[in-house]
């Protein structure tokens, strides 16, 4: 057996679990199983560079992140290139990464992955020149999560208020899209371009979306009435009906859903975009490329 040793990077205020009862679990287990191990909170700064000489000098095998898709994205996109093993314990308020790669929510079931899942390689993707694992969004879903990055209480139920309360005061936005040599217009009330299959908690935006088939998928919510606008969401993330298709002007009345390893998106009206969650900075013109197998993650 391959000698381990682990750095857990526990994220002290992520999502609304017991961090006490985490530290314990991981503490009693890695013992039992003489598994050399250390524990570390999060930077709270989000930068992580000092980990490629850690890693370097003490020899860490696997990192793995406590927390959620924010905490994910800022220590991956530092280990790029690095040899190292990511795992997840999903300790975020919506998980969207580990629940697509089939992490359990339950401590000791995600440890049991740690301890006996296989590391695989998943894919990333650029915006502009910033990483991502998960999922970019334009519009809507931006606003949503903007708002709810700033929320002291965070959880499903504050996540569906706040999406309530944006959808009826939401705006539809202007984009022209390059993709696949082709270039249209639409006025939308979100984009998605999806490397995961869902926003977390289980709500799926792009049901055939793989973490590793170097491919991204593009949901476009066209612009409509809002009850059709809800009808279009409804097929779309509460039902799945909705699959790509490989001619781009085969649609859905309501939502385009395509693939692409490569799209540029034109913003003139400076839409709010999110990378896994988090705000990024609005940009008149976002180029989208996908990084095929980007990290080893460790899964069931």
């Amino acid at each position: 057996m391959m000698h381990r040793n682990l750095l857990f990077l526990i994220n002290p205020i992520s999502g609304t679990r017991n961090k006490r009862r985490l530290t314990e679990a991981i503490t009693k287990l890695s013992t039992q199983r003489n598994i050399p191990f250390q524990i570390t909170p999060t930077s709270i700064d989000a930068k992580y560079s000092f980990l490629k000489e850690k890693i370097s000098l003490e020899k860490i095998t696997d990192v793995i992140i406590c927390g959620g898709d924010g905490t994910i994205n800022h220590v991956v996109s530092a280990l790029i290139g690095i040899n190292v093993n990511i795992g997840i314990i999903p300790m975020g308020s919506g998980n969207g990464l580990a629940f697509a790669a089939k992490i359990p929510f339950n401590i000791f079931k995600a440890l049991d992955v740690i301890f006996n899942g296989k590391a695989s390689t998943i894919d990333g993707f650029y915006v502009n020149n910033r990483f991502g694992c998960m999922l970019c969004g334009f519009g809507f879903d931006a606003q949503v999560a903007h708002e709810f990055l700033n929320q002291k209480k965070r959880g499903l139920f504050t996540y569906i208020k706040i999406s309530l309360r944006h959808f009826f005061c939401s705006k539809f936005y202007s984009f022209k899209v390059e993709v696949n040599n082709n270039t249209f217009q639409t006025d939308a009330f979100f984009i998605s371009i999806a490397n995961s299959n869902q926003y977390g908690n289980y709500v799926t935006i792009a049901p055939q979306a793989r973490l590793n088939d170097g491919l991204l998928d593009v949901v476009i919510i066209k612009k409509r009435n809002k009850i059709q606008t809800v009808i279009s969401l409804l097929k779309q993330i509460g039902l799945g009906k909705i699959q790509p298709s490989s001619d781009l002007f085969k649609k859905d009345k309501g939502v385009y859903y395509f693939q692409t390893d490569h799209i540029i998106i034109h913003n003139p009206e400076l839409a709010p975009i999110h990378i896994d969650g988090e705000p990024a900075e609005a940009k008149e013109k976002i180029e989208i490329s996908i990084l095929p197998n980007a990290f080893k993650l460790i899964q069931p």
